[in-house]
């Protein structure tokens, strides 16, 4: 959407341990990007070094910057650019007006949202989406889709959702958060409980008997793939069981969103075990007093990352139905259809587009 848009955005890849600067102009970045500490236990200095990465990439740029957008974590006021109180950023406990902040230094605007939010509308807006309709385009096929819901599997559960290239914020900033969605193997937990890092450990532990503290999620993966010395069973399980549980959330926000599903964040590497439950989860039938069962979506899932699925997917399966005392044809299309696949392009990418694009879209 803003391909060919000549202006720059300053954005910030705002990690616990380094701050990673750059700018993007037209989808893409035209700088090397400057990456500094981030010091989250010292606020003077964190923002020192927040304006210092930014004043290098704007001193490394051929013309002046529009805005400044990027991700941070939560809690937060995205619209209003205030930072609340951050475990893995100590510094700001208390809230700090971030956006004002650099509003202030650079004379720009400032826009920040969580990286949910902006994985979505990147992958809606320069991933995924575009990518599904160019090739339904070129299967012949005449749908076309708007919606996505972009989730996150990493650190905790995130996501974000874009309705016809509009991002859903909310009143409160909370739209499209599944991470506090009731948890399915255990009601009165919070989904993200069973879909996080730390997920993948209780549940290794669980199985095995053994700290899996001591384990990276990419040990347990190699466990799961058996290049490591582990339990092979239980690696694989767990995997799977965050694909359930994950599952059982997509599935209760698609039944809002109806739209193109996309997965990324760190532990979408391990894609091959954990698809299987999540759509195992998603074609799940529910039932009523009366005996009767449904889908528990009312549209078919195909696995995008499937090459046979995938073809299936872009049939047009349309057909043109006469209108009744009228030598007239409308089209109907008796399928509905969910694709679900794995970012090409990466969270960080994404996210990075996303925040390019939500500034752009602010300051139309």
């Amino acid at each position: 959407m803003y391909e060919h848009d000549n202006r720059v955005v300053m954005t910030l890849d705002a990690g616990g341990t380094n701050f990673v600067f750059s700018a993007i102009k037209g989808c893409e970045l035209v700088i090397a990007p400057v990456c500094l500490l981030s010091v989250p236990d010292d606020l003077d200095r964190c923002l020192s070094v927040l304006v210092e990465g930014f004043c290098r990439i704007k001193d490394s740029l051929s013309e002046a910057p529009v805005a400044i957008s990027f991700a941070f974590p939560g809690p937060a006021d995205y619209e209003h650019g205030v930072i609340g109180d951050l475990p893995n950023f100590p510094a700001f406990c208390g809230g700090v007006a971030l956006g004002p902040f650099l509003e202030e230094k650079f004379g720009i605007p400032v826009f920040i949202n969580n990286d949910g939010n902006l994985f979505a509308y990147g992958e809606a807006l320069s991933g995924v989406l575009p990518q599904v309709n160019r090739e339904l385009e070129a299967a012949g096929n005449p749908k076309r889709y708007k919606n996505l819901l972009g989730i996150t599997l990493g650190t905790g559960f995130g996501a974000g959702v874009v309705i016809n290239n509009c991002l859903l914020t909310g009143d409160n900033g909370c739209g499209g958060d599944v991470w506090l969605m009731r948890n399915k193997k255990y009601p009165d937990m919070l989904a993200e409980e069973s879909v996080s890092i730390r997920a993948i450990h209780r549940v290794y532990r669980e199985l095995t008997g053994e700290d899996a503290d001591a384990f990276t999620p990419k040990d347990i993966f190699d466990i799961a793939e058996g290049m490591r010395a582990g339990n092979r069973e239980a690696a694989i399980r767990c995997f799977d069981e965050m694909g359930e549980m994950a599952g059982a959330a997509i599935v209760n926000a698609l039944n809002m969103v109806d739209g193109i599903v996309v997965i990324g964040g760190g532990l979408s590497g391990a894609s091959k075990y954990i698809l299987p439950g999540m759509l195992r989860e998603m074609n799940r039938s529910i039932s009523t007093f009366a005996g009767l069962n449904f889908k528990c979506l009312q549209s078919e899932v195909y696995n995008l990352m499937d090459d046979a699925e995938r073809s299936l997917f872009l049939e047009n399966k349309s057909r043109m139905v006469k209108v009744p005392f009228a030598d007239k044809y409308a089209v109907y299309d008796c399928s509905k259809k969910i694709g679900i696949m794995i970012s090409s392009l990466g969270a960080s990418k994404a996210i990075a587009l996303g925040a390019y694009a939500y500034a752009l879209s602010r300051l139309q």
